[in-house]
């Protein structure tokens, strides 16, 4: 039998033992995810940032698709390849930061074969579990001509919201929710 019974004052209660693991899961995973919300760093105006990047596009001089260093320090935000010299923004040059999200199916050839091999359609619940989820930060700046412009990251998941309030702490406005329209009117 899967149950476990418990008298008291001659209540019977059944207690089925798939709900203590459901129980206990639950407050497994629930303990797990609180420890990692105090294990986010708090950021400073003058705290640096350096977190590892995909430059997707946007930047002058570096190629699509590479991976490097993207971090912020002293009012610059900088992208930098592995032996190669790196590509800096002036927070004061940055318009817009804006955040998104991506998910990509991981494990390539051998996983959709091993999906497509798994019987009674179990091939679906490893589709499920063969995700991987990342930040998309764009960033929107002018050049030393005036000339808009933008560059998109791609960072690990829960990163693009250190990188947004680290420039957000330097001055950055966070998004387009603000209409830049009156304000560049102002400017002029």
């Amino acid at each position: 039998m899967t149950h476990l019974f418990v008298r008291r004052n001659r209540v019977r209660v059944c207690v089925s033992g798939a709900l203590i693991v459901r129980i206990s899961a639950l407050l497994f995973f629930s303990s797990l995810a609180a420890l990692a919300l105090s294990a986010v760093p708090s950021v400073t105006a003058n705290s640096p940032l350096s977190i590892p990047a995909m430059h997707l596009l946007g930047l002058k001089d570096t190629p699509r698709n590479c991976n490097g260093t993207l971090s912020i320090q002293d009012n610059t935000l900088q992208f930098r390849q592995r032996g190669k010299p790196g590509a800096q923004l002036n927070a004061t040059s940055i318009q817009a930061i804006v955040l998104g999200s991506e998910s990509k199916q991981v494990g390539g050839v051998p996983m959709k074969l091993g999906k497509a091999a798994a019987p009674f359609g179990s091939g679906r619940i490893v589709s499920l579990i063969a995700h991987k989820k990342y930040d998309i930060v764009t960033v929107e700046y002018v050049d030393s001509d005036g000339g808009v412009h933008g560059a998109i990251f791609q960072l690990a998941k829960g990163q693009g919201e250190l990188v947004r309030d680290s420039l957000k702490a330097r001055g950055v406005s966070p998004g387009y929710g603000e209409d830049r329209s009156t304000k560049q009117a102002l400017q002029r």
